[in-house]
């Protein structure tokens, strides 16, 4: 029997050792009856191992890297699958697909994306996504999702020049 994700309420439990994150989203696959095929696990190492959002097609020419051909739609199945699961986030203002450091639970986060070196930190506050889904209701607007993606330059980038 699968069973829904759970809310977040420990934002601080990170996973970001690409082995611990593949276990992770593994073991929480068995627990709600998913089936986490070998090419979804290869997706999903790829993302974890990149560190930072990677492209469909980057994903695509990696897949290719290490196994040979591969048909773009099982690649987008696979991404689809760990999205639906709570496991990976899609940014969609650079169309690229992140791990999430939280896979054991679901939840909707704003991202601070670096337009320089392209890195995406989860930024962890329920509050957020709180205060914009009481805005939504207070105007009569019922939400079924939201993405907040804000883009600038991290401080690492800030420090380089």
């Amino acid at each position: 029997m699968t069973s829904a994700p759970q809310v977040c309420t420990d934002p601080h439990h990170h996973v970001h050792d690409a082995d611990a994150y593949v276990s992770e989203v593994a073991r929480l696959c068995e627990e709600r009856g998913l089936r986490l095929t070998e090419l979804r696990e290869r997706v999903l190492r790829l993302v974890a191992e990149e560190g930072k959002p990677i492209k469909a097609y980057d994903l695509l020419e990696r897949m290719r890297d290490l196994q040979g051909p591969v048909a773009p739609p099982t690649v987008y199945r696979a991404l689809d699958f760990l999205l639906e699961g709570g496991f990976i986030h899609k940014l969609q203002s650079i169309n690229a697909f992140v791990g999430c450091h939280h896979p054991h639970t679901h939840h909707q986060v704003p991202f601070l994306i670096c337009d320089r070196c392209q890195e995406a930190i989860e930024l962890e506050d329920e509050q957020i996504s709180s205060l914009l889904t009481q805005r939504a209701k207070a105007l009569g607007f019922q939400p079924a999702g939201q993405t907040l993606e804000v883009h600038g330059v991290c401080a690492a980038c800030r420090e380089r020049g």
